[in-house]
């Protein structure tokens, strides 16, 4: 594995894809390694060649573009589903080999009960991935929902992802991971990332802070936040630990931020609280790449 200037786990953050021509260079400057483009349940454009070569001589050869994100229902909208398909059918033209985004939900019915309805699509997009020899990695956020009623996504427990592993078996199809979704369910982010970092392609970088004395005080159904999502650098997770097991497992990708939700580092602080997470990780990555001296062999 090559660890050169840390090519093996790079940090970035998360670019709007509508956006990215205009927004990347005003921030590119900073040392982000990484971006992922995203959308929301539909597409901006259609002409991926033009934009796909205006964002990599932007980049050059300072960053890469880790994956691409489309965020939607595809199980419900027709719309964010072929937008889907056809970012997996231009993702190597950034060269990304990973699509994000949410499974989808039918919000009628609990998570078990979606399992033929995931079938049905993702096994599609599945295919379609597999084609173009790209992956995909389905965000662990609950966007709100529940089991028995479940918003936008059902991959936000282990459990569930068990059902859609089995449902639709293949190593092109595993999970974006971030701390702060596991740890609004109070789920202990560390032991998880252990067991599931072989079926991990992408992480958010994303932190939660949770307030365990209004937990014992008020408890879960207070109808007030028990847990705020933080930006790494001023949450709870010490992702230290969190890089050290992905090198442990022999991982490789991208930790991009997902900004634009911390309560307190936001407004005019939003690019302040992003890059004080860039460098954070960096220094949770062992900061500077410092190569060994050479040595004489017997």
């Amino acid at each position: 594995m090559d660890r050169t200037h840390h090519s093996d786990i790079r940090i970035g953050t998360l670019v709007p894809l509508k956006e990215s021509v205009s927004y990347i260079p005003q921030i590119h400057g900073h040392g982000f390694e990484s971006y992922q483009l995203n959308s929301w349940a539909e597409l901006p454009f259609t002409n991926f060649d033009e934009h796909a070569a205006q964002v990599r001589d932007i980049i050059g050869d300072q960053a890469v573009i880790s994956s691409l994100g489309m965020f939607g229902n595809p199980l419900t909208n027709d719309t964010t589903r072929e937008a889907f398909a056809t970012l997996l059918r231009n993702a190597r033209k950034y060269g990304a080999e990973l699509v994000c985004g949410f499974t989808g939900a039918l919000e009628d019915r609990p998570v078990d009960e979606n399992m033929d309805r995931f079938r049905e699509v993702w096994g599609e997009l599945t295919r379609i991935a597999e084609g173009e020899g790209v992956r995909i990695a389905f965000e662990n956020c609950d966007m709100g929902g529940t089991w028995m009623h479940p918003k936008w996504n059902i991959a936000h427990a282990p459990r569930a992802w068990r059902m859609m592993f089995d449902a639709v078996p293949s190593e092109s199809m595993g999970l974006e991971w971030e701390p702060c979704h596991q740890m609004v369910s109070l789920v202990d982010p560390l032991p998880q990332l252990n067991e599931w970092v072989g079926k991990i392609f992408h992480l958010h970088g994303k932190d939660a802070q949770i307030d365990w004395n209004k937990i014992k005080r008020d408890g879960i159904r207070c109808g007030e936040y028990i847990v705020i999502h933080r930006t790494p650098g001023f949450g709870d997770t010490n992702w230290t630990d969190v890089i050290s097991i992905l090198r442990k497992h022999g991982w490789q990708g991208s930790i991009d931020i997902e900004g634009w939700h911390d309560p307190v580092y936001r407004d005019d602080l939003e690019m302040t609280g992003q890059v004080h997470a860039l460098n954070y990780l960096k220094a949770c990555r062992g900061g500077a790449f410092v190569p060994n001296p050479h040595r004489e062999e017997g």
